[in-house]
């Protein structure tokens, strides 16, 4: 029998849990300004899963960021912990950041997008850079 990874999260006071099943599809860092703005960062590490793969415990407010791009939020303590996020396929994912998760050092990242707003005293990753968002990629096969 084989053993199927879950991690948990949330918000900063706890209002908000989430659980994911699974080892997520792919995982960044986003520097575009709305990123760097939601997070007060100056960058946003995060992992995307399938919807069916996330359990979300707590009520959550939205927000549209961008077309096909829902940010949520705890309205307790405002903490953004996921985003629905239109695939480029007709699907949709969720994407957690990293540092919503109770455990540290679980995913590293694969690639960096919207490194045209890199701080400059930020050092890039050893990992594909993309200029603006990362091109849509096909799924591996299973």
């Amino acid at each position: 029998m084989s053993h199927v990874a879950e991690r948990t999260g949330g918000c900063a006071c706890g209002a908000v849990r989430l659980k994911t099943t699974g080892e997520p599809k792919r995982g960044g860092l986003c520097h575009c300004l709305t990123c760097r703005k939601a997070h007060a960062s100056a960058f946003n590490p995060f992992v995307v899963f399938a919807p069916q793969a996330v359990e979300v415990l707590g009520t959550t407010q939205a927000w549209l960021s961008s077309p096909g791009y829902v940010r949520r939020f705890c309205p307790e303590c405002g903490s953004r912990v996921l985003a629905e996020n239109s695939d480029g396929a007709g699907g949709r994912e969720i994407e957690l950041s990293s540092g919503s998760f109770d455990e540290i050092g679980l995913f590293s990242p694969q690639y960096e997008s919207w490194t045209v707003r890199r701080e400059p005293w930020l050092d890039h990753l050893e990992a594909p850079q993309y200029d603006e968002n990362r091109p849509a990629l096909p799924e591996p096969a299973d």
